[in-house]
């Protein structure tokens, strides 16, 4: 289950999507429009900035802004800075591998495979859906 940080993550930066590129958004319109907590968001989109997805500008005219075109911002590589792993066990992660402890040998492990399934399929679709495709929909 994805967490409301990520989730309002996604919708933020769905919003900034959907805007005339040629001007920064001011974080209390997306908050106001979005029914997001300011406090909350500025948190968020700061982890965005400081992760490459998200500019900002300072003063009058200021705001975020989108780092690259959002045919370029695949939904996986926003999940993964906001929640961390798509994988639902730390053993079957790619990018936040952990051997579970309490297993005795993943390759004789069911679950194992079954999550690593699971995994393959979701990246399927999330490396595959841009920022773009959730903004035109």
């Amino acid at each position: 289950m994805l967490s409301r940080k990520t989730k309002y993550g996604l919708k933020a930066l769905i919003y900034i999507a959907k805007q005339d590129k040629s001007a920064p958004v001011l974080i209390s319109e997306i908050s106001d429009k979005e029914k997001i907590s300011k406090k909350f968001l500025e948190s968020i989109l700061l982890d965005l900035k400081k992760n490459g997805i998200l500019g900002s500008k300072m003063g009058k005219g200021g705001g975020y802004y989108l780092l690259k075109d959002s045919k370029e911002i695949k939904v996986a590589s926003v999940i993964r800075v906001l929640e961390g792993p798509i994988a639902m066990l730390p053993c079957v992660s790619i990018n936040f591998y952990e051997r579970c402890e309490d297993c005795p040998s993943e390759e004789t492990c069911a679950l194992n495979k079954l999550m690593i399934q699971v995994r393959d399929n979701a990246l399927v679709i999330l490396e595959n859906k841009t920022l773009f495709d959730l903004a035109n929909t």
